[in-house]
Formats: C-alpha cells, sequence, structure tokens
C-alpha cells in the first residue's frame, strides 16, 4: 500500500495503466484510501486535461460500455480518456516527507543573482508568484536552488516544469547533484519509470495533466517558450497541478508583456553570471539560399563558415527554419563532414546526438528551433539559415543568440543571421541583445 500512495499521492491517473493489481486497487477503494471517477464528466469535460471544446471532447460507439461514449481527443496520447474510462486519485493520508535532504552546491551567486534568489525566497514565503526575467546565461537555475532548498526544509513538494523536453533532460542531472539526498523524478514523454514519493518533480509541461493538487511550489522555466505561451490547456494543467494557494515562479529571458503586467513580483537580471556581454548578431546575406540547396550545392558563405568550425575544432549548431530543410539539407552537409547530424522535434536520437556534441564527438548540428533554449555547449558557435523567416521571431532569435558564450571560459562566439533580406524581427532581436548590454535601458 505504501507504493501504491507514493505512485498516486498528487496523481490522476487512468486506472487501466496504473501498474499495480487490480485487487489492489479495487481494495484501496472500498478503504476510501483512492477515489474513482468517470474520465469525462457530465458536462463534458476531460477530468485529466480539463478539455471542454466540442472538436475535442468527440462521441463514438463505444465497445465496452455499448453505449454512445465520449472521449478527449486533446490528451489521447497519454493513453484514451472515455465518458467509461476510470480515472483514480489518492485520497488516504499524505506520504512522510524526508528529513534527509542535503544541499551540496559549492558555486557562489553574483550581486544580482544573490538578491533576486533572495527575492524568489521572499515571494514564496508571502504564497506570492514571482517572475524572474534574467537574460540567457545569467545563471537563472542556480539563483532558484535556495528557494527550492528552502521548501524542502519545511517538507514542501516542488515541481520544474518547462514546455520541452529537452529543458527538462537539461535540468534533471543539475538538480540531482545539488540535491542528492532527495528523491527526484523526471518525466516526458517516453521516460523510464522511477520509484519512490518524489519531493522534486521536474517535468514537461504536458505531464502536468496526469497530477491534481499536487505541489506546494510550482517553476515554470522558459515560461514564454512554445507550445505552454500559446496552449490554454497547458497553463490550466499547471494551475490544477498545483495545490491552491501555491505560488508559481516563472523564469525566462524573454517573457510576455501579460506575465510581466501579470505577476505581482519581479526579479530582472541584464547581465550574465560572468560580467561579459551577450553577444551581438552579425546580419549576413544569404541570397536565394534555398535555391542553391535545390540544386545541391551550399551557398559558398555558409560553407566558408562551417569549414572554418570544422578546422577549427569549434562546435556548431546551424539552425534552420524547417524540418523539411534540415532532412533535404543533411545529405549535402555530410560532403563536409560526414559526422554532421541533423536533429529536429520528430528525431528519437536527437538528446544521444546533442550529448555527442556536448562531448566533442561531432563537429555540429543542423536544428530547427527546438534546440532554441536549455541547452548549453561549451565554445559552441551558432548560425541561423533563413533568420528573415516567419518562424523566427524577436524572442526564438534572442533565445538561439543565447547559445553562445554562456562559459567563462569562452565568453564569445560567433552568432551569425544568414538571411535573404533583413527582417523587423531580426532587428528587433538585435537592437533588444544589445539594450541588455546595456543594462536594459
Amino acid at each position: 500500500m505504501k507504493e501504491l500512495q507514493e505512485f498516486l499521492f498528487g496523481r490522476i491517473w487512468l486506472r487501466e495503466f496504473t501498474p499495480f493489481p487490480k485487487e489492489e486497487i479495487d481494495s484501496a477503494i472500498e478503504a476510501g484510501l483512492i477515489h474513482a471517477t468517470n474520465g469525462i464528466s457530465a458536462k463534458g469535460e476531460c477530468r485529466r486535461c480539463l478539455e471542454t471544446s466540442q472538436q475535442k471532447i468527440i462521441s463514438f460507439p463505444c465497445a465496452k460500455c455499448q453505449m454512445t461514449c465520449f472521449y478527449c481527443r486533446h490528451c489521447i496520447k497519454m493513453g484514451r480518456v472515455s465518458s467509461c474510462s476510470e480515472l483514480i486519485t489518492w485520497a488516504g493520508p499524505s506520504p512522510k516527507s524526508s528529513t534527509h535532504h542535503s544541499f551540496t552546491w559549492n558555486g557562489n551567486l553574483t550581486s544580482l543573482q544573490q538578491k533576486a534568489a533572495d527575492e524568489v525566497v521572499n515571494s514564496l514565503a508571502g504564497q506570492s508568484s514571482h517572475l524572474v526575467y534574467a537574460v540567457c546565461g545569467a545563471g537563472k537555475t542556480e539563483l532558484l536552488f535556495p528557494a527550492i532548498w528552502q521548501a524542502l526544509q519545511h517538507g514542501k513538494r516542488v515541481c520544474l516544469a518547462a514546455p520541452r523536453t529537452d529543458v527538462v533532460l537539461e535540468l534533471s542531472p543539475r538538480i540531482r547533484a545539488v540535491f542528492p539526498g532527495t528523491v527526484v523524478h523526471t518525466l516526458y514523454g517516453g521516460s523510464p519509470e522511477e520509484s519512490g514519493f518524489a519531493e522534486i518533480v521536474i517535468a514537461t509541461t504536458h505531464q502536468l495533466y496526469r497530477f491534481q493538487e499536487a505541489f506546494d511550489v510550482m517553476i515554470v522555466d522558459e515560461a514564454d517558450a512554445f507550445p505552454y505561451s500559446f496552449d490554454l490547456s497547458l497553463q490550466r494543467a499547471v494551475q490544477k497541478a498545483k495545490k491552491e494557494k501555491a505560488p508559481i515562479v516563472y523564469v525566462s529571458a524573454t517573457p510576455s508583456n501579460r506575465l510581466q503586467k501579470t505577476v505581482p513580483n519581479q526579479s530582472r537580471i541584464f547581465r550574465r553570471f560572468h560580467g561579459h556581454p551577450l553577444p551581438i548578431p552579425k546580419f549576413v546575406s544569404l541570397w536565394s539560399y534555398k535555391k542553391a540547396f535545390a540544386k545541391n550545392k551550399i551557398p559558398n558563405k555558409l560553407a566558408v563558415w562551417i569549414r572554418q568550425k570544422i578546422a577549427g575544432e569549434e562546435p556548431f549548431m546551424l539552425f534552420f527554419p524547417t524540418i523539411e530543410l534540415i532532412e533535404n539539407v543533411i545529405p549535402l552537409m555530410k560532403t563536409l563532414d560526414s559526422r554532421i547530424e541533423a536533429v529536429h522535434s520528430q528525431d528519437p536520437l536527437r538528446k544521444e546526438k546533442v550529448l555527442k556534441l556536448r562531448n566533442g564527438e561531432i563537429p555540429g548540428v543542423l536544428t530547427s528551433t527546438i534546440l532554441e533554449r536549455g541547452i548549453t555547449i561549451p565554445k559552441v558557435h551558432i548560425a541561423v539559415i533563413g533568420a528573415d523567416e516567419a518562424i523566427f521571431e524577436a524572442s526564438a532569435l534572442i533565445q538561439i543568440a543565447g547559445r553562445v558564450g554562456r562559459s567563462a571560459d569562452f565568453p564569445t562566439g560567433d552568432v551569425i543571421f544568414f538571411h535573404n533580406g533583413i527582417a523587423n524581427q531580426m532587428d528587433k532581436a538585435k537592437r533588444q541583445i544589445a539594450s541588455y548590454n546595456k543594462g536594459g535601458q
């Protein structure tokens, strides 16, 4: 029963996918330790993701109950929730909090980081939400450590949520290293099962569909990122996953105007932790580059830049506007160096390829905007191919530029915006980065 309690506490779970025997679930329901409810409410709401749209709550002839059922199309990738399926939640006592936490980070916060860290701690103590608006490379994760440590010492459960799997994978080893005495679970699509009661959960925002009133502290990293910033259901999931009065800490280098206007307490850091300025993008024309690729040619300016990086053993990332273009161009790029890899959202091996780039096993990767944030590669250089394309909004270009110069040992590097004509978003990104270097003026 202890394992069942640890697994289900704070979760809302499809009964048929619960890794426990039917008899054990039945016994817990009879004892009042588990509450079971229909997956779709009488009002047509999915009780897991809270979707109510008639375009996503769909009727169908159900073979299971032999009636007309409704199912939720919105969260179906996590297992179909229908009118006759059961969602279960833990209704018994809470698991006991651990008293064996430890905090092993030996780094030092800068004065700006320390000020922000203190402000976050004070906001959480007052049950008030907080926005950390800090440039790429400011050390946002590190300044959260004191707040997480404070929460653990008070027996609170913490969630670090991020829209992208790559960000979650980047955060997980860092958090585990700093809090080695704490049970930490890392959740994303296809993540391995982990045991015990996690007092720190690091998860994609999609995984929060499966939680309900679970967390005393909610941290949303990269709060401006797609899909979270555009998907109201993910924003609802964050609200549902936390306890009613639990505060939210939003963390972003490019927060939306709405976040800046609505979050009561804010900290701003427009300087990187190592004190060096953010690299300013350079605009380089690459006329008719798509036609060149279609003729199996790499535009000369781009080829020269790539060869220089390969010769100097300097890792590079090439950002492309579409997955289709990446797949068409990767064979061409491999003529320069067969080790060059391609990475995009549909690539099941992207985690392994990013690790190879970080370890210096490959010279560079072609990528979509999936790697625009949350990735740290020492000494990396960046080029955006088609920076004038609509998908590259100013916030995305700022995040991409922010991959460069993150290390104190290597604070500089190339940020090249190859274009077919300078777009307003390119200018906006360049101006914003320059303003950060002037202290946000």
